[in-house]
């Protein structure tokens, strides 16, 4: 039996997925993939990784003024976790008073490019999202989300 692409793309996306998942049953604990990628799904790290893509450089207040809604606890919260984890680097200059600056990495530029590629997914299927959500609210006779 031939196989095609097709298959041969739907085995290695399978591949992909149960690399990410691990075994079933498995512990999130044993997972450095679903580790990392829990960490990078909160809006916060996926924002400041846009705004200092963007950017280049910021300072606290700068990237603050560009998040909305973020809180102060909250961005000093995200921006250790992206140090911690190598995408963000902070620079603090021995001024008074202070001048702190953080930009990202080589490794943050190259988690930029792949959230890049689901934001332009997002915004190329808003439109079906909406729609799909609508007929799901009228359906279910709920308020649309």
């Amino acid at each position: 039996m031939n196989r095609t692409i097709a298959d041969n793309q739907q085995d290695i996306v399978q591949e992909k997925l149960q690399k990410i998942l691990g075994p079933v049953g498995g512990s999130i604990a044993n997972c450095p993939i679903r580790n990392i990628l829990d960490r990078f799904s909160d809006k916060w790290s996926t924002l400041s990784i846009f705004h200092l893509g963007n950017a280049g450089t910021l300072r606290f207040n700068e990237l603050k003024k560009r998040i909305d809604g973020v809180s102060q606890r909250m961005l000093t919260v995200t921006l250790r976790t992206l140090e911690r984890d190598g995408l963000v680097s902070r620079r603090v200059y021995p001024e008074i008073p202070p001048r702190v600056e953080y930009e990202l990495t080589d490794l943050g530029k190259s988690f930029l490019v792949q959230i890049i590629e689901l934001g332009d997914w997002a915004s190329n299927h808003s439109a079906q999202i909406i729609q799909a959500r609508e007929q799901y609210a009228a359906r279910e006779r709920v308020p649309v989300a």
